[in-house]
Parts: C-alpha cells; structure tokens; sequence
C-alpha cells in the first residue's frame, strides 16, 4: 500500500510539510502527489471522525443489510446507486454472504429510519429483504477509539 495514502488515511489533517518529514521526501513532491490523487479521483476527500454520541440531537445510525435480485446486465450496480441517492444513506457496500448490500443510514429517530426502510428500501423494485440493525454505542470508527478512558474511569494498557 501506498505509504503517503496510508497516513493520508489515518490523519488527514497532517501537513505537507509533515508528511515529507515522515516519508522523507521533498514538500513538493508530496504536495504533487496529493494532487495527482485528488484530480485522478484516488482520494475523493477528507473528513473528521466524530465522536457522534458526544453531540446532543445527532440522531440514530442504522446498518441495513439488503438481500436483491440483480438486474441483467447491470448486477448489483444499478439498484446500488438508486440507493446512493438517497440523503439518509451514508454508504453502500456489495458484500459477500448472506445479504447483497450494506448501508449505513442516518436518521433524526429511529422512527425516521424505520419509515425511510418502509417507504423507499423495501419498496423499491429489485430489494427482496431488508434487516435494520440501529447503532446503540459507538467503540471504534475508522481506526480511532471513541471510548474515552478517563470519563468512564477506565485505563487502557498497551
């Protein structure tokens, strides 16, 4: 793996001139990778990992595991970015396994998320089961704990 992608990955906020140090390359050198990535579309942005239990009112998060009959021609694809549309759906991944698709979706409530699977998942053309798992605690999100070990009186040993 691309070592500038992997710290990239873990800590978007590090500078250029930080990630040169690291990597022991030139400054603008990585400056022109960075952007060799962004316009070929490798890295498609940056973002914050947020301890959402944290933040008053930030709703509820949902897995939802969709089992689908795929289209001719066109596989898992074209029912996938139907999907995608949608403003509720975090991500869509094709898995491997008992279900075809898994969505993360966020919704105000659970009641929200519940008429939202209802109203358009289930019914949509191609969806043949739906299962809806809600999020109760969040421990780790891409790769950081959110477990905060001095709130909870508990010491983490490494």
């Amino acid at each position: 793996m691309d070592k500038l992608l992997q710290l990239l990955s873990e800590n978007s906020s590090l500078s250029t001139e930080q990630l040169a140090l690291m990597l022991g390359e030139p400054e603008d050198y990585i400056a022109a990778q960075i952007k060799e990535y962004e316009n070929s579309g490798v890295i498609r942005g940056y973002r914050a990992v947020v301890n959402w239990d944290e933040v008053p009112d930030s709703g509820v998060m949902a897995m939802i595991e969709l089992k689908v009959a795929p289209q001719l021609q066109k596989g898992f694809d074209d029912i996938a970015e139907r999907i995608l549309a949608y403003d509720q759906v975090e991500s869509v991944y094709l898995m491997a396994g008992a279900y075809d698709l898994l969505l993360t979706v966020k919704g105000k409530t659970i009641q929200d998320v519940s008429a939202f699977v209802a109203k358009h998942l289930a019914a949509m053309e191609g969806i043949l089961a739906t299962a809806t798992h809600f999020m109760l605690k969040r421990y780790k999100e891409n790769g950081v704990s959110l477990v905060d070990t001095k709130k909870d009186g508990r010491e983490m040993v490494i």
